[in-house]
């Protein structure tokens, strides 16, 4: 079960995780240095099913429901449900580039466009957004243990033309814009997409 450290941005801030896979899909918990907790499970295929966001203003919890991702957002006594037609959150925790990468099952070089719901910021804002996501390639580095693939996702804003480069091996991401692993205790799960 991988185990470490990702620094986010100006490196002040970091987030403890642990990953696995489950029976029926995997599950990924964060927790940042500044409060916020991140627990995020997903099926075999992938499709958030379950996801919950702690910030210590707030709350939010939602999931996959057929086309659609609903969630509750919630804090101080006041709770507010909403919908969007989207295939996924996005989530400032690297675990949410994890899940959405793997749901789509890209071949390198292939693309495609979608929908997600963006969580951000002390409120966890909900935003829903389209991004197009090119898997780029997969380099294979040798190991002490076993060749590790790492693949280059490119994930586009359409709005705006801002790009980011992810690079994946198995289910932790080993950096991405604004987010560097910084310890990892044990390999990754190789997962296949």
């Amino acid at each position: 079960m991988p185990r470490g450290i990702y620094v986010h941005a100006d490196g002040e801030l970091t987030e403890r995780f642990q990953c696995a896979p489950g029976p029926g899909g995997w599950r990924y918990v964060g927790e940042r240095s500044d409060g916020v907790r991140t627990d995020l499970v997903v099926d075999a295929r992938w499709r958030q099913i379950r996801v919950e966001v702690r910030a210590p203003g707030g709350w939010l919890r939602g999931g996959y429901t057929g086309q659609a991702m609903t969630w509750v957002r919630g804090g101080d006594g006041d709770a507010s449900e909403f919908t969007a037609r989207a295939a996924g959150f996005l989530g400032e925790s690297p675990g949410f580039l994890v899940a959405v990468a793997r749901s789509l099952s890209l071949a390198d070089g292939a693309a495609t466009g979608l929908r997600l719901v963006t969580i951000a910021g002390p409120a966890l804002a909900a935003l829903t957004v389209s991004r197009r996501v090119l898997r780029a390639g997969t380099d294979v580095h040798t190991t002490d243990v076993a060749p590790l693939p790492v693949e280059r996702y490119e994930i586009t804003d359409p709005d705006t033309a801002e790009a980011g480069i992810v690079h994946l091996a198995g289910d932790v991401v080993l950096d991405a814009p604004g987010i560097e692993l910084a310890e990892l205790e044990s390999p990754p799960n190789l997962v296949r997409a």
